[in-house]
């Protein structure tokens, strides 16, 4: 290997090594290590700043943004503990349906939102409530966690590894929904049914306590319900842009800045928006931003092209076998490590195959999925559970590594077989994103009018 492949390297692998292994922080580190990268790349002359602007995905970066502008405002109203509430109401404290409710929640919210802020939000209101009923809160809690993991594999929005392979890809928020939704509802209702194996004497339990339940309001929860009406109907307007994005040649990021923008115009026109602004997370859009930036250094090192030729060879005469690997080996490295670095690695390894006239859409999904539902395998594979093994240690039934590893080992396993059957029974149909099939549509119609 010459000096740029091992110098690029070098700096790639001992940055990702600091991030995995937590001993510095994960933005300072991934700042270092982008500056180190363009650093080298001048002295080398293989990678210069100018180069950055081209390798930062700034549509990732604004649709992140974007949402995180909008999530932090609702956040304020207290929309999530209001639904946390009615929700357990609803069920009357029954622990299989109050499980089912919550998870359905947390899934349906981790569709248009963050599902680290869901958790985040909701997790609380569920533990008051297990208290309150003196069941264990256990089941709930990784209901919530897990299939706030499968419920963001869903849509364009509900997962950063989404939001960066739909930049990529170019895949738009229908197709995500044409192709993603159906694996991840068969999956859900597969979780549902190992849940309902798993924790058969848990969510069999005879709750207490039902009628103080029962007594509380949930409408005391809700401190803004102007503000919260008002983003409401953003919301809709913003979905409903996500939908018809592809037809207004409109990027994504341009949708949730519009949103956004929106939102601050009606609910906080005159006030500074610091105070929400700094509830954005922005160390987390550095993070990403440094990690293009050193994942463009072996871009223009070379080391990318080399290494799909390496681990891709022979993909053309077999596509199918390539997306089951990436779909497998992905996931696995998923449940051991964050899945951002991964995705952000592997994006322009899938995009180099596409420059060698190789059609690879069925390979973008299988990283979907992959990265998607590998965060299930352990505690440590996503932030949100993260958050939950935290969170519960603060009860009298704390997450083990032993209790994800049962529940979550079996979801991703589940969630992983089923998408293998989708992509090997449906492989046409994974090659080819939803806007060309759409667009072939409308080519044949153009030709039966014009005869």
């Amino acid at each position: 290997m010459d000096i740029v492949t091992i110098t690029s390297l070098l700096i790639f692998v001992l940055t990702f090594f600091f991030i995995l292994t937590e001993r510095i922080h994960r933005t300072v580190i991934a700042l270092f290590g982008a500056m180190a990268m363009v650093i080298s790349g001048m002295l080398l002359n293989f990678y210069h700043p100018e180069d950055v602007i081209h390798v930062v995905d700034f549509n990732t970066l604004g649709l992140l943004f974007g949402m995180m502008l909008m999530v932090s405002m609702l956040e304020k109203t207290g929309f999530f503990q209001f639904m946390g509430i009615w929700t357990a109401k609803k069920t009357k404290g029954n622990p299989w349906l109050l499980m089912v409710a919550l998870g359905a929640i947390t899934a349906v919210l981790s569709m248009i939102l963050d599902n680290v802020t869901t958790i985040i939000l909701i997790v609380p209101v569920t533990i008051i409530i297990a208290d309150i009923l003196k069941i264990n809160p256990v089941p709930i809690l990784m209901s919530e966690a897990l299939l706030s993991n499968i419920g963001g594999t869903a849509t364009l929005i509900g997962d950063p590894p989404n939001i960066m392979i739909g930049s990529a890809a170019g895949f738009s928020f229908n197709d995500f929904l044409i192709h993603s939704l159906p694996v991840v509802l068969v999956t859900w209702v597969a979780t549902l049914f190992i849940f309902r194996i798993v924790y058969r004497k848990d969510l069999t339990q005879k709750p207490q306590n039902v009628d103080k339940l029962m007594a509380m309001n949930e409408y005391d929860a809700i401190k803004e319900p102007g503000t919260l009406k008002k983003l409401l109907i953003v919301f809709g307007i913003t979905i409903a842009l996500f939908f018809l994005h592809g037809l207004l040649h409109m990027e994504p990021a341009m949708v949730a800045l519009i949103g956004a923008s929106l939102a601050l115009i009606i609910v906080s026109p005159k006030h500074d928006p610091q105070g929400i602004i700094e509830k954005c997370e922005l160390s987390v859009l550095l993070f990403f931003a440094c990690l293009f930036v050193i994942v463009g250094g072996l871009e223009y090192a070379g080391v990318l092209e080399k290494l799909a030729q390496l681990l891709t060879a022979g993909a053309a005469d077999n596509l199918l076998m390539t997306a089951l690997i990436i779909l497998w080996a992905s996931a696995i490295l998923s449940a051991i490590v964050d899945n951002i670095p991964l995705t952000v690695a592997m994006i322009p390894i899938i995009a180099y195959l596409e420059t060698t006239g190789i059609s690879v859409g069925i390979l973008w999904w299988a990283l979907v999925f992959g990265v998607g539902f590998g965060g299930n395998g352990s505690p440590i594979g996503s932030t949100a559970g993260v958050i939950v093994v935290a969170k519960s240690e603060k009860t009298a039934h704390p997450i083990s590594f032993v209790d994800w590893i049962k529940q979550g080992a079996p979801t991703m396993f589940a969630g992983l077989i089923i998408a293998s059957i989708a992509l090997t029974a449906f492989t046409s149909f994974f090659s080819s994103p939803a806007s060309e099939i759409a667009h072939a549509a409308d080519v044949e119609i153009e030709t039966t009018n014009s005869h």
